[in-house]
């Protein structure tokens, strides 16, 4: 939620930045009921402060003998009058309400304006591979390795799923393991949270109102429940209508859960086997933080999904998203984008971003600044630390070698009993 105190005091600067977004957003009907809020809210506070003086009175009146009885009939008449304001307000914050839910998060001022064609690559890790003789892809690699069964999963699921088989499982589970051991040494906490979530969930995590059809709800269930996209749905409300303390902060989370996913993709060509899904597993780290450190949780994030993918060996490269590639709830983000030789293209396997104070506003989610004594909101941040579904087709097929055997990278092998590659099935 955008700070609505900013919007009316400059809805020039809220509006151009949002147009960076590609949102074009006329705030005259928003401040037309903030000032009519604030008009019904001094009218109202003058009739409750009339009406407490009258009832104040009674006492005196009665003990000189006065008409009480005009006196409650007074009152009668101000406590409907207060009601009438009341249901006015009512309905005031709920319009003020439907036009703020929907608004996305103002993009930070040094981001470009634009989607795709204006991201910016900052940093790339070592050299795309070469291979001499003909490299195959993922799905032909784990088909032979006895990886990945996609045929019996379409069976049991349909497409967009997969069974993980054997050394395949194996490989899933190793991945995951070096990414949950990674976060435990480097001091974030480990959290395993529920998969089923609340509407208001997804509302202070910024994907309710506007991406509702992009989950899996539970039909038949009362109140609404989804299954969780992503941990960072579950993360961001775990400190939901709590005020923290400073120095509790930053506080430092990390989730595995699967993910679930509504729109699994085109299944274009490029998109086959695991590349796009409806399920897939994910390590996702989570930062509270204060306004004041805010950028420096940010730079943590990404340096640490970077060096996931470094100590792997895997090609990558980093990209800075221009304004309006950047997600509906987040002000600022990092894209780490795993290279899949077979597509020549690059796809992303982390995303380290910064809501700033926007999800903390949808979750009044607060702090206590130590110098000042105000009660602040936090800012809260997240990275996938990191997605398997791309990065198991990268290391397949990055490391593959011309006998078809594919190279374990050594922080893998201490998960696989030492194993140092995977042969084909004979």
């Amino acid at each position: 939620m955008l700070d609505i105190n900013l919007i009316v005091n400059n809805p020039t600067y809220v509006h151009d930045a949002l147009l960076k977004k590609g949102f074009d957003v006329d705030f005259a009907p928003l401040i037309s009921l903030y000032e009519q809020r604030k008009k019904l809210i001094a009218q109202g506070d003058e009739l409750k402060t009339q009406k407490n003086k009258l009832s104040a009175s009674v006492p005196v009146v009665k003990k000189e003998g006065g008409d009480v009885e005009a006196i409650f009939r007074q009152v009668k008449e101000l406590n409907a009058e207060i009601q009438k304001f009341d249901a006015e307000l009512a309905k005031v914050e709920e319009d003020i309400f439907a036009f703020m839910s929907p608004l996305p998060n103002m993009p930070d001022d040094d981001l470009l304006a634009g989607e795709k064609e204006n991201n910016k690559v900052i940093k790339v890790f070592g050299e795309k591979p070469t291979f001499d003789f003909a490299p195959l892809d993922h799905v032909q690699l784990c088909e032979k390795l006895g990886l990945v069964d996609y045929e019996r999963a379409a069976k049991v699921s349909g497409r967009g799923t997969w069974f993980y088989t054997d050394l395949g499982a194996r490989l899933e589970w190793a991945l995951l393991n070096y990414f949950i051991d990674t976060h435990i040494n480097d001091g974030y906490k480990f959290i395993l949270p529920p998969h089923i979530l609340n509407e208001e969930s997804g509302y202070t995590a910024g994907q309710f109102p506007k991406f509702k059809q992009d989950v899996f709800w539970l039909e038949g269930v009362e109140p609404k429940k989804f299954i969780l996209p992503t941990a960072e749905t579950a993360l961001v409300n775990y400190h939901r209508n709590e005020i923290l303390k400073e120095e509790d902060l930053p506080e430092k989370l990390f989730a595995y859960t699967p993910c679930y996913r509504c729109e699994a993709g085109s299944y274009r060509t490029e998109e086959r086997g695991m590349i796009r899904g409806f399920q897939f597993n994910k390590v996702e780290m989570f930062q509270y933080a204060t306004e004041k450190n805010s950028r420096q949780s940010f730079d943590e994030l990404v340096d640490k999904a970077c060096k996931l993918v470094e100590n792997l060996g895997l090609h990558f490269r980093l990209s800075k998203l221009a304004a309006g590639d950047c997600s509906h709830s987040m002000a600022r983000t990092y894209d780490i984008e795993v290279y899949i030789p077979s597509m020549g293209i690059y796809k992303e396997v982390s995303s380290a971003s910064n809501a700033n104070d926007y999800q903390a506003r949808r979750g009044n989610i607060r702090y206590k600044d130590s110098q000042t004594g105000k009660i602040k909101y936090c800012h809260t941040l997240n990275a996938s630390g990191l997605a398997t579904s791309r990065v198991f087709p990268a290391l397949l097929e990055q490391c593959q070698n011309a006998d078809g055997s594919v190279t374990i990278p050594h922080v893998l092998r201490k998960y696989l009993g030492g194993m140092e590659k995977i042969y084909p099935k004979k």
